[in-house]
């Protein structure tokens, strides 16, 4: 089965629920206050279940904060993976670490709805977790839409689920959350949620988990009648340990910034710990969520996010990568991985693999010399001789080599990389670095020199456009442009044009914003796309509306001047 991302209807216009959501903030921001709210007497717990103010063993809340067992600060950079509906894609975990990813969450499946994960697979993907040194946020997503979709299970039938995988998560509280159910309520009667939910946590602690939970808010998991805001004191007092996060989905009720700011500042001010378990940045039918602010008051905050999703989704326009290849990043997984506040700037590894401390201080051996294959007029595949490290080489980078510096142009996992947007009959010198779970990178290879087949002209511009149809369905498809400034200076801000000959019209793009007139296209940069450095590349990404044909753009310029289409 291929899923749709989520399954979320949403019965109103998302205008419409901010402005709901807007009025029931003002009436239950007082339930979130500490000195207004009533704490509530936990139920009676098991023996084995320690009392509030315990000694927690591995991850553990305090003071409204994720701390790590030695009491560090620990805040999720992460993506959601779908792995229940794609098993055999295990490489994505090394794929996401090697992106900067300091955790993922790991659709899992109950057995209600999907076919159940069961114990030796659970126990697979933990080891894989921590094998890529990531903190693992598990979760059951057979529970969407309860209460609306009728396919949905139960909060209960989750519970029972993983107290049947007790011995399987036991041992593993430093590494492992378990988020007991995906978005478990929908929008009828989301004031249901409140009970079940509390009786979810009560029957994990009485059969004896002493993990980090984690639980996903009503409304599809976007909260936007409040009913999570209101009643997430009593739902933590709840919770004999005190060992309870709230998540919070973000997708297009959350459009604005003070929609996002008041949600979040709610919880600390509170000293209730959440993070951001999902969200979305391209706009859909539904509205534009506003992920730049979303990352933003994260960091500032310092809560955790964690994007949906890594790849894999039947509308792919919330593809991180484009059929699980870490090479190819949209302009979705750029933004989470590569933009401001995004992964690879802000994500600290947790300590409980060593990070931040110098345990891990070697870098792997350089890989072997490259060898080119598939040399054409703008492109070329390089392959190599693995490195070796103590623990365990993570990935490759590809650079190209001039005046003796190296500049990143691909990106692997494995032994190859297929190099993009060359200019025809040019020399290019490359060679490879390896890098290792702790980030270090190695020296590196010797050299290859590649020289382009001839192409079919010069143009007057230094740059290539790689275009590509990521996706068609009736009326529509998704398209990628690869924009790589092949000349020796940084190129920004700057404006693409092109034209589109059958008719086609964009509805969306992330990465840039697009402006049409009939066929005629410009495209001017996003904030994090403004600037595209010497042999460097943006991907832009779009959806569009198309007719019985789709002809590609036969050509592009960049600020006026035409470049070499791949």
């Amino acid at each position: 089965m291929r899923p749709v991302r989520r399954d979320t209807p949403r019965t109103l216009p998302a205008r419409l629920l901010t402005g709901l959501a807007a009025l029931i903030g003002l009436v239950v921001v007082g339930a979130l206050c500490p000195g207004a709210a009533l704490a509530q007497s936990p139920a009676a717990a098991s023996a084995a279940v320690p009392s509030p103010g315990a000694q927690a063993a591995g991850l553990h809340i305090s003071d409204g904060r994720l701390l790590e067992g030695n009491g560090n600060d620990f805040v999720m950079r992460g993506v959601n993976h779908a792995h229940t509906w794609y098993p055999g894609e295990t490489q994505s975990l090394a794929d996401v670490k090697a992106l900067g990813a300091n955790s993922v969450r790991v659709v899992l499946s109950d057995g209600h709805r999907w076919s159940e994960n069961g114990p030796a697979d659970v126990a697979a993907v933990i080891e894989q977790c921590k094998a890529n040194r990531l903190i693992c946020v598990l979760e059951v997503h057979d529970t969407t839409g309860y209460g609306e979709d009728a396919a949905a299970g139960t909060l209960d039938h989750a519970a029972d689920y993983w107290i049947g995988l007790k011995d399987v998560l036991a041992g593993q509280e430093d590494y492992v959350i378990v988020n007991i159910g995906n978005e478990p309520w929908g929008n009828t009667d989301p004031a249901g949620w409140t009970e079940p939910t509390t009786a979810a946590v009560k029957k994990l602690r009485a059969a004896g988990l002493q993990h980090t939970i984690m639980v996903d808010a009503p409304n599809w998991g976007q909260d936007w009648q409040g009913v999570m805001r209101a009643n997430a004191r009593s739902v933590y007092d709840a919770d004999p340990t005190g060992n309870l996060i709230f998540s919070i989905h973000m997708y297009s009720v959350f459009d604005t910034a003070q929609e996002i700011t008041d949600y979040l500042n709610a919880f600390v001010d509170a000293e209730l710990p959440i993070l951001i378990g999902e969200f979305g940045g391209p706009a859909d039918q539904y509205g534009d969520p506003d992920e730049d602010t979303m990352m933003a008051t994260a960091e500032q905050l310092g809560l955790g996010y964690l994007a949906w999703s890594w790849s894999g989704n039947t509308d792919p326009v919330l593809d991180l990568a484009l059929d699980f290849d870490p090479s190819r990043l949209s302009g979705w997984g750029e933004r989470i991985f590569h933009g401001v506040n995004g992964i690879a700037q802000t994500s600290e590894e947790a300590t409980v693999y060593g990070g931040g401390a110098p345990d891990d201080t070697e870098a792997p051996t350089a890989p072997g010399t490259p060898s080119a294959t598939a040399v054409t007029d703008t492109s070329v595949t390089l392959g190599w001789v693995a490195a070796t490290d103590d623990t365990a080489v993570t990935g490759y980078d590809v650079v190209l080599v001039g005046d003796g510096a190296g500049t990143t142009v691909a990106s692997s996992t494995t032994t190859t990389a297929t190099v993009t947007g060359l200019t025809a009959a040019t020399t290019y010198t490359f060679a490879v670095h390896a890098r290792d779970a702790a980030g270090n990178r190695s020296a590196p290879s010797a050299t290859v020199e590649v020289t382009t087949d001839e192409g079919g002209g010069t143009p007057d511009g230094t740059c290539s456009v790689g275009y590509r149809v990521v996706g068609e369905w009736p009326g529509g498809f998704q398209g990628e442009i690869a924009v790589r400034n092949t000349g020796s200076a940084a190129v920004g801000p700057w404006t693409l044009a092109f034209a589109f000959a059958d008719g086609q019209s964009i509805t969306n793009m992330w990465g840039g914003t697009a402006t049409q007139n009939a066929g005629a296209v410009s495209v001017a940069p996003a904030s994090y796309t403004a600037t595209i450095p010497a042999g460097g590349t943006v991907t832009l990404g779009f959806t569009a509306r198309k007719g019985d044909t789709n002809t590609a753009p036969a050509a592009f310029t960049l600020d006026g001047a035409s470049c070499v289409t791949t």
